[in-house]
């Protein structure tokens, strides 16, 4: 029962990714050639393979994470807090600064990290970034030899699905049908690209990624049938 974890043993998160290079033509021909493969099933005949190259993001092996955004609950008596902050910049930087906060604040047997359709993008693809960045598996990240019930993620996508494995039910709908301010007021995620590399404005990254953060531990707080989150309960650090 979701009910009985304890808030504060949960690290939720969310994280925004662009492509590794900016242009298609800034790779070498071998990895020109094997982006062709790999999105070939994709954009099947409708985009060329550099046409496509806006999307690489979405695969770790073509992509970089440009910032992980954090929040955690504190509670003091009967004041529940939510703090949120960013990890963002430097691919390599960021994801050592992240394996930090891990291996810092939550490393034990208890913790939780929490994400939308994370066991699915958000968790492999910080492991995946983090092994060709050379940098070693923080514990809650490192599956190897891990039996299901030991693996300790949670994905709202998964708890909202209730064993129905046919359905792809997004954050912004999610929010939409619960109840929670949609953290879709600016961009989407298919704008990052733009706003990264042609308008340089890491910053609204950020915020939206912040915004989706906070959406992910509102629709857990929904599930459990706690009251939402209000404004003057959210600390940006």
């Amino acid at each position: 029962m979701i009910s009985k974890i304890n808030l504060e043993n949960i690290l939720f998160l969310d994280i925004e990714t662009v492509p590794e290079v900016q242009h298609f033509s800034d790779l070498d021909e071998t990895k020109q050639a094997l982006w062709e493969q790999k999105s070939q099933y994709q954009r099947k005949d409708d985009y060329t393979a550099e046409e496509f190259y806006d999307r690489a993001g979405i695969w770790a092996e073509f992509g970089k994470i440009v910032c992980i955004s954090v929040g955690y609950f504190a509670f003091k008596g009967d004041m529940r807090n939510f703090r949120v902050t960013s990890f963002f910049g430097d691919e390599a930087k960021l994801l050592k600064d992240f394996k930090n906060l891990l291996n810092t604040h939550f490393n034990h047997p208890n913790h939780l990290l929490c994400g939308h359709n994370a066991k699915e993008f958000d968790f492999p693809y910080i492991a995946r970034r983090m092994i060709i960045n050379g940098i070693e598996l923080p514990h809650k990240l490192n599956l190897f030899g891990k039996k299901p019930w030991e693996v300790p993620h949670i994905d709202t996508l998964e708890l909202w699905k209730f064993g129905d494995f046919k359905s792809y039910t997004s954050l912004k709908l999610l929010t939409n049908v619960l109840g929670v301010p949609s953290p879709k007021d600016d961009i989407d995620g298919s704008e990052v690209y733009r706003v990264y590399y042609e308008e340089n404005e890491i910053d609204r990254i950020v915020i939206y990624c912040e915004k989706d953060t906070i959406a992910v531990a509102q629709i857990f707080l929904r599930l459990r049938g706690d009251e939402l989150l209000t404004d003057d309960e959210i600390f940006h650090i």
